[in-house]
């Protein structure tokens, strides 16, 4: 079994992680993989240039390694890597990473939904967003909690 969970204060490259997290599941039939972008437009429509992903080092990289171990014990998966971006985060960078790999690609699929789902809700992040019009901190949305929700625990 491989687990994988880092913060990034910086910026990182889906597509390495992508490659990086293949070479390291070998033998996996199936490997899924989901990339977050911050969006340039607010749930209220304004525009946005940049989320801030306000964490505390220990209890959000915590929530992190939780999350990943919740997929490992509830899906038959072989490999997962959490990438989560933290601090300033432009608008059309990624904020994260998330895969699984599998012998079956069911189980795969499902471990990286829950995965995101998960961490929509459960990551322990500050996140604001800014943009010209100001600044706004945001929660999970009502449609987050009731994807959350699918999974009873």
């Amino acid at each position: 079994m491989i687990v994988e969970v880092r913060l990034a204060p910086d910026s990182f490259d889906p597509a390495s992680e992508l490659v990086a997290f293949t070479g390291a599941a070998a033998g996996a039939g199936a490997v899924v993989s989901f990339v977050g972008l911050a969006r340039g437009q607010g749930h209220d429509g304004t525009a946005v240039e940049s989320l801030f992903l306000d964490h505390h080092p220990t209890l959000t990289e915590k929530s992190l390694e939780e999350i990943a171990a919740a997929a490992t014990e509830r899906f038959e998966i072989a490999a997962v890597r959490i990438v989560h971006r933290c601090g300033a985060v432009a608008a059309g960078e990624a904020i994260v990473f998330a895969a699984a790999a599998a012998r079956h690609r069911r189980a795969a699929f499902e471990a990286a939904d829950y995965l995101m789902d998960r961490l929509k809700t459960d990551a322990v992040f500050w996140k604001r967003e800014d943009g010209v019009d100001g600044s706004r901190w945001i929660e999970p949305t009502e449609a987050d909690r009731a994807d959350r929700a699918r999974w009873k625990n």
